[in-house]
């Protein structure tokens, strides 16, 4: 029995060995053809590579509604770009609840919306398609109407989406996070033309993402690439035809806040303050894209609100992370111009903000102090335009409100604290204001996309949710 057994383990051994020897020296084929791109007969274009962006390919239409509705919100801090707006609509003030009319849940970020003619607009992100979104909903019933998107991957990076689009009859213009310009028209969706800022300017887009938002003038899209070459650019907003361009001798960068015209010295200019410091750029028909004046002094490394037009050619400027708040000077001689810092302070030394921009009403500035404020932080203050250090009035110790939104509604001041907390004020001018009412309307987390109106109907958000409140 030992030697039968002896005998079968050697011939395993030995089959095995030899088998093993085999498939070392055997070769199948020595003959190899070499593949070329084409010969799997895959379609056309369908390999992609990871960061191959194609703006606005997709889109879904859902429902086909009409409204009767006129009321408008266009674009970044209404229709003129004040945040303030002045209605006939019976706005209320106290009693009731406000009533949640509808809301949606949106992919995580702080893009806000604009209402155009009973629908309403805004920028999104679908981290499971990883693709930019424009929706459309009925700014009545909260159905979506259409959405257009495209795939852009990215990482989450305090959410996505930020920036406000601009809406008129014939288009609907948006910013995306990595400097994607899309447009689309209004209604039925279709996508009109695109620019990709990194790529045609070399943007550097700004660490948290594209902040600025579109503006349009005069049909022209007003946009600062400040890339390598380009400050500011003005596309036709029917074509998507480049009309001029601003030569970027500053050597400015992105950041997030937006291009602002202004009227300074009877001159219509956009004003931009970028990182490394502020511009003016002439808006006149006859030299339009022109830089009329820079300065460097003003400096933060991160600039979310947009430069406010006090009087004159007095400007002022605000940014978060220590840098305060400042009051600059523009000054024409002959045909000379020239912006200088008249003063600039920390935040716990006056008038400032970290992401809204504040709001100039009745030659009174509003504003809501950021978290290194001192002892007024987080609160609601006022000051006048000739004593940017001293406030005239501030909200009670209890009313702070982080780094939520304002806007003003005919004679009321509507401020949405960061958590979901809705507070209205009356302005007057002898007490400033009068607290009326705050209710809770969402548990909110980071609500800091600015707010709009139109029709009746306030349109707030958060971090991941979208409500339309009724309020008038």
């Amino acid at each position: 029995m030992r030697k039968k057994l002896t005998i079968i383990t050697a011939s395993v051994i030995v089959v095995y060995t030899a088998i093993i020897v085999a498939w070392h020296l055997y070769a199948p084929s020595r003959q190899f053809a070499l593949q070329v791109p084409g010969a799997d007969n895959r379609p056309p274009e369908s390999a992609r590579k990871a960061d191959d962006v194609r703006i606005g390919e997709f889109f879904m239409r859902y429902e086909t509604e009409t409204s009767s509705l006129t009321g408008k919100w266009t674009c970044f801090r209404g229709n003129d770009m004040s945040n303030i707006i002045h209605t006939s609509d019976k706005i209320a003030y106290s009693g009731d609840d406000y009533a949640e009319i509808w809301g949606v849940t949106t992919g995580e970020g702080h893009a806000a919306p604009v209402i155009y003619n009973g629908m309403v607009y805004f920028l999104d992100y679908d981290e499971t398609l990883s693709s930019d979104m424009l929706r459309c909903f009925s700014l009545e019933t909260g159905k979506e109407q259409w959405r257009r998107w495209y795939r852009v991957p990215m990482k989450r990076n305090h959410g996505f989406s930020r920036t406000v689009p601009v809406v008129s009859d014939d288009y609907i213009i948006t910013l995306g996070p990595q400097g994607h310009l899309m447009c689309c028209h209004p209604v039925t969706g279709d996508l009109k033309w695109t620019h990709d800022l990194q790529s045609e300017y070399q943007t550097e887009v700004p660490f948290w993402y594209t902040g600025q938002c579109p503006r349009v003038d005069d049909g022209i899209l007003i946009v600062a690439p400040a890339g390598d070459e380009t400050l500011l650019a003005g596309i036709d907003c029917n074509t998507g035809e480049t009309v001029w361009q601003t030569p970027n001798t500053p050597k400015f960068k992105m950041s997030h806040s937006s291009v602002t015209p202004m009227t300074i010295h009877g001159k219509k200019t956009y004003v931009y303050a970028g990182i490394g410091g502020v511009c003016g750029i002439s808006a006149e028909p006859s030299d339009r894209g022109t830089l009329l004046w820079h300065q460097t002094k003003w400096q933060p490394s991160v600039i979310a609100p947009s430069p406010l037009h006090l009087s004159g050619g007095n400007i002022f400027l605000v940014a978060g992370y220590g840098a305060g708040g400042a009051l600059m000077r523009v000054d024409l001689a002959g045909n000379k111009w020239t912006a200088v810092i008249v003063e600039q302070y920390k935040a716990n030394e006056g008038l400032s903000s970290e992401q809204q921009t504040p709001i100039l009403y009745n030659n009174f500035i509003y504003t809501v102090l950021p978290k290194d404020g001192g002892s007024q932080r987080g609160k609601l203050v006022v000051y006048a335009p000739t004593d940017l250090h001293n406030p005239v009035w501030s909200s009670g110790a209890d009313e702070r409100f982080g780094l939520g939104p304002y806007v003003i509604i005919n004679d009321r001041i509507f401020v949405l604290k960061e958590d979901g907390e809705l507070y209205v004020y009356k302005i007057e001018n002898s007490r400033s204001l009068l607290l009326e009412r705050k209710q809770r309307i969402m548990d909110g987390v980071d609500a800091w996309g600015s707010m709009a109106y139109a029709d009746g109907m306030l349109l707030v958000r958060d971090a991941n949710n979208v409500k339309c409140l009724k309020i008038g």
